[in-house]
């Protein structure tokens, strides 16, 4: 799903100095003892985020045009449509929830986790908790594949419940926290913080780095000597980007937010005549921007660059693209051509390196320098956002 990036909204945040882990001002008179509590809600608050936009947005959108009578709008609103790989990105944004929540990628609980710490103080909203995360993703999953062509079935509206259900148990664990002052303070929450971090939230984009990267190489194999092969490589390369993405989405907050990374590598929906005419011309001077850009601008830009760019490029009704596309009647659906094929495979090479820059900038940011300051995980684990971020 497209998420806009407003320049003036990032700079207003910085002129004011609010932090990732202060959203409110009044947070400012929490007591010295629960300052980690302000950043276990920012962690709640992410996981709340994305079970709303699986639900309502997601799966949602899509399904209210479908309903209306809007049926070709209803299929472009689908993410992922191109590879049919929507259910399983909805499903690992779920997985994302679950991982903040128990304090690995695996599934299991960490000792210094949310779920082990909200299990031994109140076992009943624990279950709740565990319940509603697996009710959402078995939802998902019951979805008929594919979503493009199953947006009507019944299983819709349960999985579009089962995310509105497990953000309201998320906001039922956010309120006993905040009211809970024998497991609020720092002393109880700050190992969950460290585990958090290191654990989940470094290792999701070290491994969406080099699974970018991958991508790349994939890209330039392709552009080198395309063929059938190379193209299905490429498919299983971006497959393999698209999970560690997927699951990391409860927690867009912090430098993938605030620099516009999100909707660098994830806008949807795509301006696929735009980007067929970048085809047509061979010309890719317009695939980046800068701060003085508007935000018009910058949204046309990130609208043709990014996982959903290089999805339309690599595959086709879901399968992955041949040298033989053929029988492509609409001009926003074109086919691989002799005509075009060089300057398909240097836009593959292009936005495969845009995705493995910006992955690398979002991991560097999180663990060596960001905006010239400290590293990013260091000022959340010290509580110390604004200074970062002024």
């Amino acid at each position: 799903m497209k998420k806009y990036f407003s320049m003036a909204a990032m700079l207003l945040v910085a002129a004011l100095g609010f932090t990732a882990c202060d959203e409110d001002d009044n947070n400012e008179n929490i007591e010295e003892t629960q300052a980690a509590l302000v950043c276990i809600e920012q962690i709640i608050d992410g996981c709340m985020d994305i079970a709303n936009e699986v639900g309502n947005a997601k799966i949602g959108d899509p399904y209210d045009l479908y309903k209306s009578g809007q049926t070709t709008k209803a299929l472009y609103a689908v993410e992922s449509w191109y590879s049919w790989h929507s259910i399983d990105d909805y499903s690992n944004n779920i997985l994302s929830v679950r991982n903040a929540y128990y304090g690995t990628r695996d599934g299991k609980k960490a000792n210094n986790s949310l779920a082990t710490l909200i299990e031994a103080n109140n076992a009943t909203l624990d279950a709740q908790v565990r319940e509603a995360i697996t009710t959402a993703y078995d939802a998902i999953q019951a979805i008929p594949a594919p979503f493009r062509n199953n947006i009507g079935a019944p299983e819709v509206q349960t999985a579009m419940q089962a995310c509105n259900d497990l953000e309201e148990v998320l906001g039922n664990l956010k309120g006993y926290l905040q009211r809970t002052t024998a497991i609020n303070t720092d002393a109880v929450l700050q190992p969950i913080l460290n585990t958090y971090v290191n654990d989940v939230v470094l290792p999701t984009y070290k491994a969406l780095v080099d699974a970018n990267t991958a991508l790349f190489k994939a890209a330039q194999a392709f552009a080198a000597s395309p063929s059938d092969a190379n193209f299905a490589a490429a498919c299983e390369a971006w497959f393999d980007a698209r999970e560690p993405w997927e699951t990391s989405e409860a927690f867009l907050f912090g430098p993938v937010d605030a620099l516009g990374l999100d909707p660098n590598m994830d806008s949807w929906p795509l301006d696929q005549e735009a980007i067929v005419n970048i085809l047509n011309s061979g010309k890719f001077d317009n695939l980046t921007w800068s701060d003085g850009d508007k935000d018009d601008e910058i949204e046309a830009v990130q609208s043709v660059r990014g996982f959903h760019t290089m999805e339309f490029l690599i595959f086709k009704d879901g399968k992955a693209r041949t040298l033989n596309d053929g029988n492509s009647t609409d001009a926003a659906d074109l086919d691989y051509t002799s005509t075009n094929a060089k300057s398909w495979g240097n836009y593959m090479v292009q936005v495969g390196y845009l995705l493995q820059q910006d992955a690398t900038e979002l991991y560097n940011s999180w663990t060596k320098s960001y905006e010239g300051g400290k590293a990013y995980k260091d000022l959340f684990l010290n509580h110390e956002i604004g200074e970062g971020e002024e």
